[in-house]
Order: C-alpha cells, then structure tokens, then sequence
C-alpha cells in the first residue's frame, strides 16, 4: 500500500461517517500553525510578511489541541512558521497523538537532527550502541553528540521526546535539488541537511516524507532526479503542489527581493505544463494524494475547491477561506463553516468566482475535492482504492552518479552566493579593502539569506 492501512482506515471511516449523515462540509486536515516564527525567509513564502505583526506570538498549547478536537480531523499538518521552533512541539505532538491524530510535522529539516538526539538520548542503554556507531560512520552525528547521548542523566531520560511511530510522519521541505532548494530557501547548506536530517530518520525508523513546491523556473527532469534521489533514501512518501501567487506572498517577493512575481509564480496553464508527467510520476514513486488530483494538476479533467476541508488554525483563530488568501479569522471552525460564502471562492467551469483564485492549483484547496468526490466521474471511487492499495513503487536504486547529482550546489562551490564569495576573495576586492560579511554585494544579500545554517552536531 503507498499508505498504510491503518491511517487508510481512519481516513476512509472519517469520509464515510460524515456522507452518512449528509454533512455539508467537514475538516479532513488541520493546518495547525502554533507559530510564525522562522530561522529561514523562504522565495515565495508570504508568512512572514503577513503575520509581521505577531511573529513572536505563540497559540498556547491548550488552544493547538483545542483546535484539533474542535474539527474532528483525523489528520493534523503542524505547520508554521517553523515548528519545531515552537517550545512546547514534544507536548504538542503527543498530545495530539494521544486523541488518534495522524500527523505531519513540516519542517524544513534544520533542527531536525537535534531533536532526534534528544530522542536517542532518553532511550539510551548498551543496545543503543549499534544505532550510534552506525550513524557516526555515516557522519551523521559526531564524536561528542554520541558521547553526550552515552552520559545523558535522568533529565534526558524523563523529557518528552519525538519517538517514532506509525501515526507521525516529518514532512520535510525539498524544492528541489541542492542548487535550486538553497536558493529558494535563501540559504546555502540547507539542503545538505535535509538530506543528513531523512538519513538519520530513517535509521531511528522514523516515517519520513517530502514536501515540493513547484515554481517557474523549476525544470521537470530535475524534479523526477530529486523524486528517484529521494527514493533511493527511503523515503516513504511525496506531496507536490505547484507554487501559486498568493498576496502575501507577491507583496513579499515585491518589496523585499524587488522581484516580479510573475517571473516565479505559475498560472494554471504553466502549473498544467509543469505537470504533465506527474501520473507517470504516480506510479514511479510513492505521490501521496489521489490520482484524481494528479489528473487535474496535469489538465485532464477540472474541480472544485474544497478549502474548507484543509481549514488553518494560527495566532488569530482560523483563517478564512484557505491557507493562503486571509479574509478573516474566526473564533471558531463551524463559525467560520457558517460564516464564509464559500460560493465567492474558486474557479468553476474555468471562471474564477474570484480573481485571486483564478491561477490556484494547490492541494490545500483541491487535493480533498479527489477524495471527497465534488466533481465525481464514474469510476473515480475504484481508481482511488487502486492507486491507494496498489503495491508501494520499489525505492530508486541508489547510485554514486544520483547523489553527484543531487549535491549540484553548496557542495561542490556552486552556491548561489559563489559569484559574490569569488568577487570578496579576489585579489582586486583586497587591494580596494573587500566586502565585510554585511557589506556583500545587493544582487546576493537580496536573493539569499547570508547567514549559515546552525551546526547542529
């Protein structure tokens, strides 16, 4: 199966307790942002700029798992932000855990490694030793992680941990290979630890799955380069949705990178242009989503929006209508049900009800409309129980030439900031008194974060 059975079941037993009763409409997943706070100022990404206001804010951890009862999902995307920022996410997670959630951290990989210490050094004890000599001989952790682990004290041993289990899977962020994730991301580095971070995981026998926006600029074969490099990791599953101009995100690319959204956002022609191999794509990796969605992301057949299914809860309440366009927050899930004119959104027929809806593809508004059936075709039914109990795709056969592929960027100095590191380092910057660190030149500092990624060894 691409997706195991009993998160299936659960799933399934959700959709059809609510068709029985003939609810209208019903949550399938909860966005859950318990903050906005980010170490990363992603290309494309409009957070921070439109919860500018509240980023050092926090929903208290009452109120996350509040928010998860009150819409009954049986599936929790704790988002953010960065969530594993967030003080109380051990709390947080086996909180929600504990009322039968299955859950996605989404994360974009950078203190993933030092989580997963805290966890190796609450169960630590001799039969641990084969798990960490194996991860220091793929420098995965160092010497000195190992041996703190070795003389954690009863503290470590008490702490709540993120332990692995079926019901949790981390979701990371990959937009690409190593060149084109660290310029979205703004920062050289991280893509190397994404990569550290999913092998780690795998070894502690974590599920791990990926998460890719597709932009512009992005080119499809490297796309099904970085699906069969991450196969070839274990990893268990994909989600892809193309990378759609939303306000926030325009006015973010606008005012602080003073570039034209229109150059890195897709319309729904591109999205169905970039798109038109992701059912050959479904059935060559493990693509988490129904295949009805995949057949509307590569333009043979329409739906319609069900943003309310994926409503967003965060620092002001829920968030209307979707997870990217705000008309409001709301006190309460079935206020904001109630409340919101739903008919105002979308595109039907090929007519956006609204113009910011008109180029949205995403899966946080179509991607239910596949399970839920609001455009049903004959047969829509059977093909999702198909692909879904279909054989898993066999993992990519990992390869030397893959992985010198993958690492096509930092790695290899080919960063996006090496054009300005060349111009510090030559002889003629020298003689006339280089660039500091703060002084690099504008076309670098304004695509790229300048910082590096923390050492989390």
């Amino acid at each position: 199966m691409r997706f195991p059975f009993a998160l299936t079941r659960k799933i399934a037993g959700h959709i059809i307790k609510h068709k029985l009763r003939k609810t209208p409409r019903f949550a399938m997943v909860l966005q859950l942002e318990p903050l906005h706070t980010c170490n990363l100022t992603c290309t494309g990404c409009g957070r921070i700029r439109e919860y500018s206001t509240s980023l050092k804010d926090m929903v208290p951890l009452e109120k996350c798992v509040a928010a998860a009862a009150e819409c009954e999902a049986p599936m929790v995307s704790i988002c953010g932000g960065e969530p594993l920022i967030y003080p109380k996410i051990e709390e947080l997670i086996g909180a929600l855990l504990a009322q039968g959630r299955i859950l996605y951290v989404c994360t974009n990989g950078v203190f993933m490694r030092k989580k997963m210490k805290d966890y190796l050094a609450a169960i630590y004890s001799p039969r641990t030793e084969p798990v960490l000599k194996k991860l220091l001989a793929e420098n995965l952790i160092s010497e000195k992680d190992a041996e703190t682990i070795r003389k954690a004290g009863v503290a470590a041993r008490q702490k709540t941990v993120i332990r692995p289990t079926q019901w949790m899977y981390w979701n990371v962020h990959v937009d690409g290979l190593e060149f084109t994730h660290d310029l979205i991301v703004e920062r050289e580095g991280v893509f190397q630890e994404c990569v550290a971070a999913i092998r780690m995981a795998k070894i502690l026998g974590y599920q791990v799955a990926t998460n890719t926006t597709v932009y512009k600029e992005a080119d499809v074969r490297e796309l099904e380069d970085m699906f069969k490099f991450l196969s070839s990791l274990q990893v268990d599953g994909h989600t892809i949705s193309p990378g759609y101009d939303y306000d926030a995100a325009k006015k973010d690319m606008a005012k602080r990178l003073g570039k034209d959204p229109k150059d890195f956002f897709l319309t729904r022609d591109l999205t169905r242009r970039k798109f038109t191999k992701i059912l050959d794509w479904g059935k060559m990796f493990t693509i988490f989503g129904t295949p009805v969605y995949q057949e509307f992301l590569a333009g043979k057949r329409e739906l319609t929006c069900t943003a309310w299914a994926i409503p967003t809860y965060n620092v002001r309440g829920w968030k209307a209508p979707c997870y990217l366009m705000t008309d409001g927050h709301y006190g309460g899930y079935q206020e904001m049900l109630e409340k919101v004119d739903w008919n105002k959104y979308g595109v039907v027929n090929g007519v956006a009800r609204d113009p910011r809806c008109e180029h949205c593809m995403v899966h946080c508004g179509y991607d239910p409309s596949g399970a839920l059936g609001t455009n049903y075709r004959r047969g829509d039914n059977w093909k999702n129980f198909i692909y879904n109990f279909a054989p898993r795709p066999k993992p990519v056969r990992y390869t030397p030439e893959l992985e010198k592929r993958a690492f096509n960027g930092f790695s290899i100095g080919r960063g996006h900031l090496a054009e300005a590191k060349a111009a510090i380092a030559s002889p003629a910057a020298g003689a006339q008194g280089a660039f500091s660190r703060k002084e690099e030149p504008a076309h670098a500092g304004a695509h790229c974060g300048t910082e590096q990624v923390p050492n989390t060894e």
